[in-house]
Formats: structure tokens, sequence, C-alpha cells
């Protein structure tokens, strides 16, 4: 198996849902590919946060600028917000 065809099969595999002989040459192949071995960890992780369902706090500057990128990105897709825009 290359790399390719294991992100093809990625999801598949993080569900559960992958054939068991696709699954052998999966774990074959992560055992020797520390690239995709650090996908599939991410990939685990992200669920395991997902599923957890604690939200996290964004610190204030952080707030504050993603805030002000957004409005910047709408103003320049949809034009001014409010009634005069």
């Amino acid at each position: 198996m290359k790399c390719e065809e294991l992100l093809a099969w990625l999801n598949e595999y993080v569900d559960g849902t992958v054939d068991p002989g696709i699954c052998a040459e999966f774990e074959k192949h992560l055992a020797g590919c520390n690239p995709c071995q650090i996908v599939v960890d991410n990939i685990r992780k992200t669920i395991t946060l997902y599923r957890a369902g604690e939200p996290y706090e964004l610190p204030p500057e952080f707030q504050e600028r993603l805030h002000r990128l957004l409005r910047e990105k709408w103003k320049q897709t949809r034009g001014p917000a409010g009634p005069t825009g």
C-alpha cells in the first residue's frame, strides 16, 4: 500500500468500516511510514476531542482578531453590513 492509497481509505479505517484485508495492509503500511502514522494519530485525536465535546475558551485577543478578520472578509465578499449597505 502506498501513502495515497492509505489516505483514500483513511475515513473507513478510522470509522472501523474498512474491509479486514485492507485493514491488514493499512496496518502494515502504518508500521513503516511515520508521516502516515502522524496523520492517523492526528485524526484519532481530533475525533476524541470532538466526541468529548468540551468547549475551549479562546483568549480575548484571539477572539477580537478573529472577529475583525471575519468582518473584513464579509465586507469583501458581501459589501458593507447594515441598513445603508
